[in-house]
């Protein structure tokens, strides 16, 4: 499968700005002019601009770049030109399918949130758990033998314990059954922060999401009503979307 760079992706001006649950102004992503790799098609001036309650999904077709942009973002891979950074105040959880994997196996639930949260209580900790499922003698289950949608859980209730400031979620509903994914869009959308997120989910995008970026091949859509204004102005549904 060809890959190609993606050109000038600009994430939006060279500051943001960004406002936490305490009103503080905080410099969320300075950049210069960057370039990753991406499928099929480049990419072009991608505006990131993103303060408190921001919501912002991606979609664009398969190989567009979405999870690349996810990506350069969270500094998980180096863009070829250029650089992106996060400004000093600003915390992020970045959620990406290879978090799972990062989960101890031989340690039990209730062992990998408390090595997390030191400092938490059982009582504490078991309230944790419990709102991300694991009820009773769950919490003695090791990693190892959970489920996809266990770990996945297990990981969103650690990066939502003591929440970030700026979330990117790389496809969070993949492996959850409709209660866990309910309990997830519940739980998210309470959060205070800003939020940048990949999903194929039609209702977790419905739900979630008050902006919308799609990438095409012909450029890059800002739809700023979310989801249900990206519908009825281009008169279809996001490619690849599921129920």
């Amino acid at each position: 499968m060809s890959v190609f760079a993606i050109e000038t992706v600009k994430l939006g001006k060279c500051y943001r700005r960004y406002r936490s649950a305490t009103h503080k102004a905080l410099e969320l992503l300075s950049c210069g002019t960057i370039r990753g790799h991406a499928e099929f098609w480049a990419l072009a001036d991608v505006d990131l601009a993103l303060k408190s309650g921001a919501s912002l999904g991606l979609v664009g077709r398969n190989g567009a770049g979405k999870s690349t942009l996810l990506k350069l973002v969270a500094g998980a891979t180096e863009p070829d030109e250029g650089t992106v950074t996060l400004g000093s105040n600003v915390r992020m959880g970045y959620f990406a399918q290879h978090s799972m994997d990062l989960l101890d196996g031989a340690e039990t639930v209730f062992e990998s949130l408390d090595g997390a949260f030191p400092q938490a209580g059982q009582g504490t900790l078991r309230t944790l758990a419990g709102c991300f499922g694991f009820s009773g003698d769950d919490v003695e289950k090791p990693c190892r033998v959970l489920s996809g949608g266990e770990k996945a859980r297990l990981v969103m209730a650690k990066m939502l314990f003591d929440p970030p400031n700026f979330l990117v979620l790389d496809e969070p509903t993949n492996h959850l059954d409709m209660a866990t994914k309910e309990m997830l869009i519940a739980a998210l959308s309470r959060y205070e922060g800003a939020m940048l997120f990949v999903s194929h989910d039609r209702h977790f995008l419905a739900a979630l999401s008050n902006r919308v970026l799609e990438l095409t091949p012909e450029g890059v859509h800002s739809y700023g009503g979310g989801y249900t204004e990206y519908v009825a102005r281009t008169g279809h549904e996001a490619p690849g979307l599921r129920d």
